[in-house]
């Protein structure tokens, strides 16, 4: 059956007349589901249509499977089930701002990034974009006891947005529809490899969403070992897309940096990469890797990341340390969906 949830109003228009109701229901309806309600709770519909859009449509294609709540902060990992029996995750995040909240764009991931728990089981399918909006609504419906809902929304769960353009396209323009979500643009950041031709493409759209670069080391040999990718496209090919993006959205680029004992975490590397980014209107965004046992792979010291961040600083490269959120909750990506897996007979 069709997700009419992922429909603008003058496709649901047409979705209308061909059940033989009047167009303007299009519009009531598209309310209705952008703020995830069931057809049954479209309470200003009449049962009849109700009873049509049940027969022929699906309303709300998400649902939570499981949530839990950190100890140690305000943030909720998601579990979220989807109608085919796969399942994806997302994290709710609290701060001085409001909430924000981590989507999956695909279940699982194909990119392999060795430091990456989303990519272990490998890439199932592209997620829809009545998916994607579906974990916003669920998120909201779990902040309404707080009276609070969702302002600001990151793709950077499970997948990789580029490989999935099309549909992420659509939900960017569904959640920032001022009859929807009404999410600015503004404040909604994608996070990608580096799939150059889709940096292109993404920028050509001339949509002011946030760049984020999924970089993780200063030059092509070592972000070979850890990223598959990089051995399609190079460092330099990549930062020349995202400055193609800088210059058709005017929105600055943000560089994720995770850092890795023994790999890319030395004062040398840091020192490389200054010199890598200097004169480019950028962000890094250094993030204290989570511990990958399967991969080998283990975080730094404390100590280890301030070194690298005064580095960084000194050389007047824009920089700040992620704070950590939900590290006993399974927090980072991938986690939480690979025990479920795990546990399942």
């Amino acid at each position: 059956m069709k997700e009419l949830s992922g429909m603008f109003p003058e496709e649901l228009a047409g979705e209308m007349a061909s059940i033989s109701e009047p167009s303007y229901r299009a519009k009531q309806v598209f309310s209705w589901l952008q703020k995830g309600v069931s057809f049954d709770q479209m309470t200003n519909l009449p049962a009849a249509l109700r009873e049509k859009l049940k027969s022929s449509y699906t309303d709300q294609p998400v649902r939570i499977l499981e949530k839990h709540e950190s100890a140690l902060d305000d943030t909720v990992k998601v579990l979220y089930s989807l109608p085919d029996g796969n399942c994806i995750e997302g994290v709710i995040m609290h701060y001085h701002y409001g909430y924000t909240l981590c989507i999956s764009t695909q279940v699982g991931c194909a990119m392999g990034c060795l430091f990456c728990a989303s990519t272990l089981e490998g890439c199932v399918r592209n997620l829809t974009a009545a998916e994607m909006l579906g974990q916003i609504h669920c998120a909201n419906e779990l902040l309404r006891p707080k009276d609070a809902r969702i302002g600001h929304v990151v793709l950077m769960g499970s997948g990789e947005p580029m490989l999935n353009l099309p549909e992420v396209l659509r939900f960017l323009r569904l959640a920032s529809h001022e009859q929807g979500l009404n999410i600015s643009l503004r404040h909604i950041s994608l996070s990608t490899c580096g799939v150059v031709p889709k940096v292109y493409e993404l920028a050509d759209e001339h949509l002011p969403v946030t760049l984020s670069l999924s970089l993780h080391a200063p030059n092509d040999r070592i972000r070979r070992q850890i990223m598959p990718i990089a051995d399609k496209y190079t460092i330099s090919d990549t930062l020349k897309a995202c400055r193609y993006y800088l210059e058709q959205t005017g929105r600055r680029i943000i560089i994720e940096y995770a850092l890795i004992d023994g790999i890319n975490a030395s004062p040398e590397n840091a020192e490389e990469l200054s010199r890598l980014l200097r004169g480019m209107q950028c962000h890094v965004n250094l993030i204290p890797l989570n511990h990958v046992p399967e991969r080998h792979l283990f975080g730094v010291s404390e100590r280890q990341v301030q070194s690298f961040l005064d580095i960084l600083e000194k050389n007047h490269i824009s920089a700040t340390r992620r704070r950590e959120m939900g590290d006993d909750i399974q927090g980072a990506c991938g986690q939480l969906r690979k025990h479920h897996l795990e546990e399942k007979p």
